[in-house]
């Protein structure tokens, strides 16, 4: 009889099909584990935690100049040492990504869509494509050339964004309400018009068949190690992140029955939960801030997932194997 897998044993093979590549990488480990504890990091630290990745010290060294040119990252320089923390807009796009990559498993649709209609001349024509490619990364599907639907957006996230790209005045904002004696077929054929929800499907497939066996190896472990613990979390995190980024969070009224989405942010949220004190623990002692080790998490890092710790009473079972 084959040995049971564990958990360590899976932490190649994950590497290998995931991929991940190095600056989206200090992404999630900025966002997912750095940024919880105050942001800041020093490099020295950061390179050898990201060794633990297959991340050399120069591929480190390149993403992160590359991520402070794109404003996620800025240096403090203390003696010879160099700090990096995470920019005021890096600050607010972590906060964006993490409202739909943490949120409750729990979503309550009203009903309602929300309709934002670009006049043909407001705009010129490389102002129209950025909008377009921003709204499309905020879950906004393309009703029209110049029409973009979402029945449940993140509205303070869109406001900004509109804002920023200073194009607040020259978009029209409407409300509209489903017909509940309209049946849901034309609905979720329509929705299908809008998203690629067959690539998402295919995609959240694949992140349950390749993290199922690191909850099955888990639940086999009578202590995991802190190391392999942050790695598996990471790597978890950064794949899960990756699809659901593209995942415009439509209700489940609007998908098929069978939906995988609902089931890989459940496995998600639990594997989360398994990972979270090992992995804490380990990150602890491998990361080093401008004033010494890394402080505590803030209060709001066990409100991910609707919340990390067991009884949180938001209604969902954990995975049973």
């Amino acid at each position: 009889m084959p040995r049971p897998r564990r958990p360590d044993d899976l932490v190649a093979p994950l590497l290998d099909t995931i991929a991940p590549r190095a600056k989206s990488l200090i992404v999630t480990v900025y966002g997912d584990a750095v940024l919880p504890h105050g942001g800041s990091a020093w490099l020295g630290s950061l390179i050898e935690l990201l060794a633990h990745f297959g991340l050399s010290e120069r591929i480190v060294r390149t993403s992160v100049f590359r991520l402070c040119k794109d404003d996620w990252l800025i240096n403090t320089q203390i003696g010879r040492r160099s700090y990096y923390r995470v920019t005021e807009s890096g600050q607010e796009r972590f906060a964006a990504a993490g409202r739909r990559v943490y949120a409750p498993l729990n979503r309550v649709w009203d009903r309602g869509w929300h309709l934002l209609m670009l006049p043909p001349a407001a705009l010129d024509a490389e102002s129209r494509d950025r909008l377009r490619r921003e709204l499309v990364w905020l879950g906004f599907g393309a009703a029209a050339p110049n029409v973009f639907a979402h029945p449940d957006y993140d509205e303070a996230a869109m406001h900004r964004l509109l804002g920023e790209l200073g194009v607040a005045d020259k978009v029209v904002h409407l409300k509209a309400t489903h017909d509940r004696a309209a049946g849901p077929g034309a609905l979720r054929e329509m929705v299908r018009g809008f998203w690629d929800v067959d690539r998402l499907e295919h995609d959240y497939a694949g992140f349950l068949g390749r993290f199922r066996p690191v909850w099955q190896a888990l639940a086999a472990d009578e202590a995991t190690d802190p190391r392999v613990a942050f790695v598996l979390r990471t790597l978890m995190i950064h794949d899960f992140r990756r699809i659901l980024l593209r995942d415009p969070m439509l209700p489940p009224d609007l998908l098929p029955p069978d939906w995988p989405g609902q089931e890989a942010r459940t496995l998600a949220r639990n594997l989360y939960r398994r990972l979270r004190q090992p992995s804490e623990s380990f990150l602890m002692t491998a990361l080093t801030t401008a004033n010494g080790p890394l402080p505590e998490a803030q209060p709001s890092f066990d409100a991910r997932f609707g919340g990390l710790t067991d009884g949180d009473g938001d209604g969902q079972p954990d995975v049973r194997l």
